[in-house]
């Protein structure tokens, strides 16, 4: 006879038991292997490698708190922004430690604010993975890494760029885990707007750890960030409103219903293509980012044009991963263009 399956009391029970992380099957394995250590002496053996497999684990808990894609879409705008204030390449030592000093803050902002949401986090099929919404990670240890990584960060920035850049790339952190994740994020559907700002930052603090300025050149490619912002998260919001709506965040798909926020979408995109044609206009950038910009953007209003007028699931993500695509082409023919640029 077959043994009597357990009943689970909750179905995150159920799930862990179905699909245990890896921490677990090394707790599991461990606990096995020391039953079965009276019977052979070999078990000892695997005992003692079992322990750098859990380290290892824990390592990559600690590193998907920092939310790996988000902070490396942020880097790489940094790194634009330093390439584009400087007339020729960069001073690669001051770079270096730039890029270092803004990762490390970024990543400090993405694991609080892991902290801060990881009840919703758990509420959220998207989100339920992350280590504190399992709580595999304590509290305290959350903090002290978030905490730890922005000390570093800064001190950084202080110390082998300039002060300018710490500030702004400290500010930028608050902004987003404090203003962002505290304040606006539950309470109105127009948090992704106003934080948004945060967001946009990064090839601002780029330009200053470059020049030890923020140019106007600098706030513009902040601009365009800034309303490619909305777009992109409204669409990834679009395909999860339930998810949204089951952990009680107000976003705009579920505040106003998905015709409202798909035109919202629209309107944004026709006025981020009118900003980014502001590099050229304003003689930043030449011909190269002129054609690169002009048929990304192009792309990106036909996106949302087609979801305004029949919406589906697999539209909203096909727009939200071409929004991602189209900010790391639009940066990137920017720097081209910097390097290689051809004027009418």
């Amino acid at each position: 006879m077959w043994p009597r399956l357990p009943l689970f009391d909750t179905q995150d029970e159920a799930f862990r038991i179905a699909h245990p992380d890896k921490g677990e099957l090394d707790r599991v394995c461990r606990q096995g292997l020391l039953h079965l250590g009276a019977r052979t002496p070999m078990s000892r053996t695997f005992v003692r490698a079992a322990g750098p497999s859990a380290q290892a684990s824990r390592i990559r808990q600690y590193y998907s708190l920092t939310k790996p894609r988000v902070v490396q879409l942020v880097v790489f705008c940094a790194v634009i922004g330093m390439f584009v204030a400087s007339p020729g390449l960069p001073d690669w030592r001051v770079g270096l430690a730039a890029t270092f000093g803004i990762y490390c803050v970024a990543a400090a902002a993405a694991a609080f604010n892991c902290i801060v949401e990881k009840s919703v986090d758990a509420r959220m099929v998207r989100t339920a993975w992350r280590p504190t919404a399992r709580e595999q990670l304590s509290d305290r240890q959350t903090v002290t890494f978030s905490l730890g990584l922005c000390t570093a960060g800064g001190l950084v920035l202080y110390f082998l760029v300039n002060p300018l850049t710490m500030s702004l790339t400290l500010a930028t952190f608050v902004g987003y885990a404090i203003v962002y994740t505290l304040l606006l994020k539950p309470s109105t559907p127009q948090n992704i707007v106003i934080g948004g700002a945060s967001g946009a930052m990064p090839p601002v603090l780029g330009w200053a750890a470059m020049r030890g300025d923020t140019g106007h050149e600098a706030w513009l490619m902040f601009l365009i960030i800034f309303l490619w912002t909305p777009p992109h998260f409204w669409a990834l919001a679009l395909y999860r409103v339930e998810d949204y709506r089951r952990a009680r965040v107000p976003m705009l798909p579920v505040t106003h219903g998905i015709e409202y926020t798909t035109l919202q979408m629209l309107l944004y995109t026709i006025t981020l293509f009118v900003a980014a044609l502001l590099p050229f206009v304003c003689a930043m950038s030449g011909l190269v980012y002129l054609i690169g910009a002009s048929v990304l953007s192009i792309t990106f209003v036909t996106h949302t044009w087609r979801l305004w007028r029949r919406y589906s699931d697999d539209l909203a993500r096909r727009t939200f991963r071409f929004s991602i695509l189209y900010l790391s082409l639009l940066f990137s023919a920017l720097l081209v263009d910097h390097y290689w640029r051809v004027d009418l």
